[in-house]
């Protein structure tokens, strides 16, 4: 494998790394966002409270 080549490969998969670093993230902190609430806790809803009751 010539080293033209071998760079190009290094040079795809490493944007290939980079952009699943950054899906996983942006997943990551769309997690947190979605748990964090005011007065940090979670809170339920009026339905979920009368139906489990």
């Amino acid at each position: 494998m010539g080293p033209e080549l071998q760079l190009q490969l290094i040079a795809y998969r490493t944007a290939e790394l980079l952009e699943e670093a950054d899906n996983h993230r942006l997943a990551r902190e769309a997690q947190e966002n979605r748990k964090a609430r005011p007065g940090g806790k979670r809170r339920r809803g009026l339905l979920g409270k009368i139906i489990s009751a």
